[in-house]
């Protein structure tokens, strides 16, 4: 990718709904027609290529103990640890069963648990999971494995920090949003800037590969004074990745924003002061700029990635990882085999039931033809490395790039007359302007983009 510039003008034209592009097509394109005999049929193919890729898990822990108001993910609000026991049970059943389908030769190298809140599981629970996955699963005990947990500050101790090392997790991720008193407790999520430091120096002395810590810009009563005061304590803690998202406000989708005040949101002029604020003293403190919302430090992994042009995109985001078939576990869970996208039932009563009749809990999927995959190698091209390379993708999906994305080309004349990028006769190219903005070039390689499904995504910037 090319440097970084941000255009706050430019910002504003271009923030319009549009996907985050974690898989194409996006979850709206996922379907009922894609049943579990096209996910057995997916699974099948994945072993009859020439070299079978390694496989990634993401486990779904859907369990919090309170509602944090901005919060837009599967959860489940409960109190009542013992319903864990029982989601474990049936967790660990799913994984014999998806394990079974997938020859032991292929190496798990990358596990992400994410949430709802992981940590709600005790120790004895993690590893009880952990032990389950390195019994039907041959999990990758190199070095360079990646295997990540989401971690909520309130539900974790330094303790429990050294119990998730030695259960062989390398990677945590912090939640922390912001560190102002007065905007935790309108979103409800208060949790001590004292706890945070001391966890994440824990995390140091665990030799944690990998520290990450999450924002979120655009929650109620945040101003830019305040904002930056957030991003001074966090750059003082120095964490490898961060992590500063874009807060969505959708309280007609999303019930628990309903619970945030109306006159407590930024105006949409402020948001943009937000973001800029924040790119600004990121890049001044030395973090490398990923793409979308992520940063990182030069030494790091991702930011390597980025500058020898191995960057990988999937549903955590951005990966260092060479494209893995990805497995989903547990209730909502969304995975990835060959060219085929699959998600688990969204209800934690029908999640019992599949797997009590024992069948895998897959509710919808989509298989992709070869324009999907076309689109897709296009997409994931602007998104890791911001190029695509005409040639390359003819060569590949035998194609004239020009003809067969004409109308394309078309639509980001408009992108090209404010710089966002460069359109050569053997590439298209971001420029620095371009950068933040490039879900909205992406968009025009989309086939699937307009009618009922255009308000389903949140703003670009």
């Amino acid at each position: 990718m090319s440097a970084f510039e941000f255009d706050r003008a430019l910002v504003h034209k271009y923030d319009r709904p549009g996907p985050r592009y974690t898989s194409y097509p996006t979850a709206p394109q996922f379907n009922s027609a894609f049943a579990l005999d096209d996910y057995h049929q997916a699974v099948r193919a994945s072993h009859e290529v020439a070299a079978p890729k390694a496989l990634s898990v993401y486990i779904h822990i859907p369990f919090c103990q309170s509602l944090c108001y901005y919060c837009g993910c599967h959860k489940i609000i409960t109190r009542k640890t013992h319903r864990a026991v029982e989601y474990l049970a049936y967790l660990k059943r799913e994984i014999q069963m998806q394990a079974a389908l997938f020859e032991r030769s292929r190496r798990l190298t990358q596990l992400h648990l994410g949430g709802g809140t992981p940590t709600y599981l005790d120790d004895a629970q993690l590893a009880e999971l952990m032990a389950c996955l390195a019994e039907h699963f041959t999990l990758d005990d190199s070095d360079a494995h990646e295997f990540s947990i989401e971690v909520d500050p309130r539900t974790i101790s330094v303790e429990r920090i050294n119990t998730l090392r030695g259960l062989g997790f390398n990677r945590l991720s912090f939640g922390v949003q912001d560190f102002d008193p007065d905007v935790q407790a309108a979103v409800n999520r208060v949790q001590s800037e004292a706890q945070i430091l001391q966890l994440v120096a824990a995390a140091r002395e665990a030799r944690f590969k990998s520290v990450s810590v999450d924002l979120i810009y655009g929650l109620p009563l945040q101003t830019v004074d305040s904002f930056d005061v957030t991003l001074s304590k966090l750059i003082a803690l120095r964490p490898d990745r961060v992590a500063a998202y874009s807060y969505a406000h959708l309280p007609s989708q999303i019930r628990a924003q309903r619970m945030i005040r109306p006159e407590d949101m930024p105006p949409p002029a402020r948001k943009l002061e937000l973001l800029e604020l924040t790119i600004r003293r990121l890049t001044e403190a030395g973090y490398v700029y990923i793409g979308m919302d992520h940063f990182a430090l030069p030494d790091d992994e991702l930011a390597l990635a980025r500058a020898n042009g191995t960057l990988q995109r999937n549903f955590q985001g951005y990966s260092t990882h060479a494209d893995c078939d990805l497995i989903g576990l547990g209730v909502s869970a969304i995975g990835k085999v060959g060219d085929s996208y699959s998600q688990s039932v969204k209800e934690l009563s029908q999640y019992y039931a599949r797997l009590d009749a024992g069948m895998l809990p897959v509710q919808r999927g989509y298989r992709l033809n070869p324009d999907d995959v076309l689109r897709r190698e296009v997409i994931n091209g602007l998104m890791c490395d911001g190029r695509v390379d005409f040639p390359q993708i003819e060569a590949t999906h035998g194609v004239r790039f020009n003809d067969y994305f004409a109308e394309a080309l078309l639509q980001l004349d408009e992108q090209v007359a404010d710089g966002l990028l460069l359109i050569q006769a053997d590439a298209l190219q971001l420029l620095p302007k371009g950068q933040l903005m490039v879900r909205s070039v992406a968009m025009a390689f989309d086939a699937y983009l307009g009618g009922a499904h255009k308000g389903q995504f949140s703003r670009t910037v």
